[in-house]
């Protein structure tokens, strides 16, 4: 986020260090938020805000306590990133928020919430947060970000009806469940996590991208509902076959970097596979990379850090199995014209 409102300086006063809304009345009556606390005092910065503000940025200013937002009664994206807060409270009033973050703060508990029941994204990730729960109200919610906190289950979800992203990544889950309901879910977001099998997404047949990387797998399976699938990202698990891919004809992307995979097969019915990341893995046999001849939409292959990869000839095997390739591995293949990076895309995800 940009930093629309920039603190100004109070001068030599000495105050405890918040972040006030003019309310365009007496100075006495000025809200204050941010409050350090504890009795400690230092050099003071005051914010004016207009309280007809529908969008408030208090990002990176040492906020410890949310307090005193009453005034702010049209307000809809409030921004708390970067700060020392614990607790979420005294959001009650705040009835028209539809996106709150408070990303990177030092929260425990997901709680007080009920009142936000017109909120579409809410990010708690990078806090301390262990267990999912207070979200009854939030029918609206859409997307939910829990990314790097300590939570061990997935629960509490199931009445979301209208959520679209869900984002866990790393997290110390063990197990996928209680997604049932999520029906209308886009994008599922666990990598970096403890996960042993992947199970338990029958029901969500509206995905398009999944992402669990870094985990604990060994087999591909149970994706078969899953026929919108787009992305899958499976990297730096302990899988030794690609397998139980049949029904996922509309996969885009295939990551499958960083796992113990000998062979590339049983991909050839992937007609729209643009993007295939296999670097790091064990293959050694230049007769299963033939068979990307199949895959004509391929833009991208990484292959890199296989056994094959010290053949003198890599790159010009490659392009006699696939002649229209663009890229291989980080470098674009000769006659491609330069768009930008050509490294690997970062997931939204951490994971």
């Amino acid at each position: 986020m940009a930093d629309k409102d920039k603190p100004e300086n109070s001068g030599d006063k000495k105050v405890a260090k918040t972040a006030s809304i003019d309310t365009n009345i007496s100075i006495g009556e000025t809200a204050e938020i941010g409050n350090c606390g504890d009795g400690e005092e230092k050099d003071g910065e005051i914010v004016l805000i207009d309280p007809d503000t529908e969008e408030l940025e208090l990002n990176h200013q040492r906020i410890r306590r949310i307090d005193n937002l009453e005034p702010l009664t049209c307000v809809e994206r409030l921004y708390l990133r970067w700060n020392l807060i614990k607790k979420i409270e005294n959001l009650d009033t705040l009835t028209t928020l539809k996106e709150l973050e408070l990303y990177d703060n030092q929260i425990t508990t997901l709680e007080n919430l009920s009142s936000l029941v017109n909120l579409e994204i809410l990010d708690v990730s990078f806090n301390r947060i262990r267990e999912i729960q207070g979200l009854d109200n939030l029918l609206k919610l859409e997307k939910l970000f829990l990314c790097t906190n300590k939570i061990t289950k997935i629960q509490n979800l199931s009445h979301l009806k209208n959520l679209t992203l869900l984002e866990l990544g790393d997290n110390k889950l063990r197990a996928i469940d209680n997604l049932e309901g999520l029906v209308n879910l886009k994008s599922l977001f666990l990598g970096k996590n403890k996960i042993t099998k992947i199970n338990n997404l029958d029901s969500l047949t509206n995905l398009e991208t999944l992402s669990l990387q870094s985990n604990r797998l060994t087999k591909i399976e149970n994706l078969g509902n899953l026929k919108k699938l787009e992305q899958l990202y499976l990297s730096e698990n302990g899988f030794k076959l690609i397998e139980g891919l049949e029904n996922l004809t509309e996969l885009t992307t295939l990551d499958l970097a960083n796992n113990k995979i000998t062979l590339i097969q049983n991909i050839d019915h992937l007609h729209k596979l643009e993007e295939f990341w296999m670097n790091d893995n064990l293959v050694e046999d230049w007769l299963c990379v033939d068979k990307l001849s199949a895959n004509k939409r391929l833009v991208t292959v990484y292959l890199e850090h296989n056994p094959l990869c010290k053949d003198p000839n890599y790159r010009r095997k490659i392009m006699l199995a696939a002649p229209w390739l663009q890229q291989i591995d980080a470098t674009l293949c000769r006659g491609t014209p330069y768009q930008g990076s050509t490294a690997k895309p970062q997931l939204q995800s951490v994971a």
